[in-house]
């Protein structure tokens, strides 16, 4: 009798851990080349070099605003580039997909909703059109899938993009309307959490590494840059401290991706200020 239930109890720990070890985090966002910026680059790297299965969705249209999807939503519009990253790291991307296909693609866990960059400190406006868009997404999605809200960041100091005129062409106002608009936005409760990545990258900024993290003003450096916001989203994800997390993408040096980890860690633990880097 006590070897069965030995066996018994080995048998259970057994299908435990296989359910453990199989489970698949699977998140898609809803967003734009902030979010590719985000997500689609070393966010599986990071995941997989701690063990973590996880599957990516990007639902892109360059510079769309909520909007943009909130019409798209109402018309049913197929206007997407789904891009798609599976439990192998492959890539995948599906032209003119609509929202209600990508939602109901995957049972997520995650789905993901941000600004437009020029809009993104701008609370009265984000929100003419934000809870029609979680109201559509969330009629469509699993009871269990959770919303998050995707923190963007301010353009580099010179940035020559049109929007930056809404905040006077000031990095620092940009951050300050930034991070305003989204504690607002985290305190609603259609949202589990925020992804800090705004405030990531400006405390990289802080850094020996200074304004360098867009490659044209707004979208971020394609190594470094990225790197950071993916480093965010890994820590906010997986609630795992992601300075502890071995992968370091091949353009990436020690010191920039130390820089990197660090940045995100900070800005998930306190993502409404900037926290200086003296690296």
């Amino acid at each position: 009798m006590k070897n069965l239930i030995t066996f018994l109890f080995t048998l259970l720990f057994f299908f435990l851990n296989t359910s453990a070890q199989e489970k698949v985090l699977k998140v898609l966002a809803i967003g734009n080349s902030f979010s590719e910026d985000g997500i689609e680059n070393y966010l599986y790297d990071l995941a997989k070099a701690d063990g973590h299965k996880i599957i990516i969705g990007n639902m892109y249209i360059g510079g769309a605003p909520i909007e943009l999807h909130v019409k798209n939503a109402k018309e049913n519009k197929a206007s997407y580039s789904y891009r798609k990253i599976g439990v192998d790291g492959v890539k995948k991307t599906t032209k003119n997909v609509s929202l209600e296909q990508a939602i109901t693609d995957e049972d997520w866990d995650y789905i993901s909703l941000q600004q437009a960059s020029p809009f993104s400190g701008q609370y009265a406006v984000i929100m003419q059109h934000l809870p029609q868009l979680i109201s559509y997404v969330s009629s469509l999605k699993k009871p269990h899938t959770k919303l998050i809200y995707h923190q963007t960041w301010a353009y580099q100091h010179d940035s020559t993009h049109k929007g930056f005129a809404n905040y006077d062409k000031s990095q620092e106002k940009m951050y300050a309307a930034i991070v305003d608009a989204t504690k607002r936005i985290s305190k609603m409760k259609e949202f589990i959490f925020l992804v800090p990545a705004g405030s990531a990258i400006q405390n990289a900024r802080t850094s020996s590494l200074g304004d360098t993290f867009t490659r044209d003003g707004y979208h971020l450096e394609l190594n470094y840059g990225r790197f950071t916001a993916a480093c965010t989203w890994y820590e906010k994800l997986f609630n795992t401290d992601v300075r502890k997390n071995t992968f370091k993408p091949e353009k990436v040096t020690d010191q920039q991706a130390e820089i990197a980890k660090l940045a995100a860690h900070k800005a998930v633990k306190k993502p409404f200020k900037i926290s200086k880097i003296k690296k």
